[in-house]
């Protein structure tokens, strides 16, 4: 059912900002590169912070199948502008960083062990943590795409996260532990993409037999990939909304 939401989202405001192109020299926000250790590597990652001087929450922004992009360091900058440290990993670091190439993107994300993709996400969550600018116990994730699936099943690897977001994720094609879920989740769906938006029903179901908190909303006249796409701009905005008052709950509930 286009628009249905799982849980009461009724109360929740924030003021939407709306699509920002990455732009080094926004005076509210800091951002950079940085290099992070992961086990005997290291990665690269693209991180902004706040202009605030209290300790804030810290949100891991994991990327589309297309690797790093404008559109995911435009992710950052949004989470910044409210009040986030938001940090995106350059899963690709490993295979020479994302190539110009989104065919080339595409074959390298498909060659990446899940365990590597776990080793690298849990570097960039201890990054954050260890940083004076963040509250260490206020964690998030939030996934497009391909990353809308690893952010789940990276809720379930790491019990400390707070919250997490799947953006049109895939429902994973082999079950694993969703019991390990301590995260609240939303969901963002499309109801044009039917490849991903079908499958959400079972995964509630199986989400929900564990107990775990996930709501999902499905938006009207929306394809894959809309909140890169920004079409239509209603829908981009107001998935955004949601989003922005998820994470302001379920990051200030403990």
């Amino acid at each position: 059912m286009v628009g249905l939401v799982l849980g009461a989202m009724a109360g929740f405001a924030v003021s939407f900002l709306s699509a920002r192109s990455p732009n080094l020299q926004d005076p509210d926000i800091h951002s950079e590169y940085v290099k992070i250790a992961s086990g005997t590597d290291s990665i690269s990652a693209y991180i902004s912070y706040p202009d605030r001087s209290e300790p804030v929450p810290a949100m891991i922004v994991i990327h589309e199948i297309f690797g790093m992009s404008d559109f995911v360091r435009g992710v950052t900058h949004k989470l910044a502008l409210q009040g986030y440290v938001a940090i995106a990993p350059d899963l690709l670091s490993r295979r020479g960083g994302t190539p110009s190439s989104p065919d080339s993107a595409r074959k390298l994300i498909a060659s990446l062990h899940p365990d590597t993709i776990t080793l690298d996400l849990d570097a960039a969550a201890t990054y954050v943590k260890g940083l004076k600018a963040v509250e260490g116990a206020k964690i998030g994730v939030i996934g497009f795409c391909w990353g809308g699936g690893e952010s789940l099943r990276y809720a379930a690897h790491n019990q400390s996260l707070k919250a997490f977001v799947m953006c049109y994720g895939p429902t994973p094609k082999t079950y694993f532990d969703y019991a390990k879920i301590r995260a609240s989740g939303f969901g963002v769906y499309a109801d044009r993409d039917g490849r991903v938006t079908q499958g959400v029903y079972n995964l509630i179901r199986d989400l929900h037999k564990v107990q775990v908190d996930y709501r999902f909303k499905v938006y009207e006249n929306t394809a894959h990939g809309f909140l890169r796409t920004q079409q239509p701009p209603k829908a981009e905005a107001e998935a955004w909304t949601d989003i922005l008052a998820f994470l302001k709950v379920a990051l200030n509930k403990f």
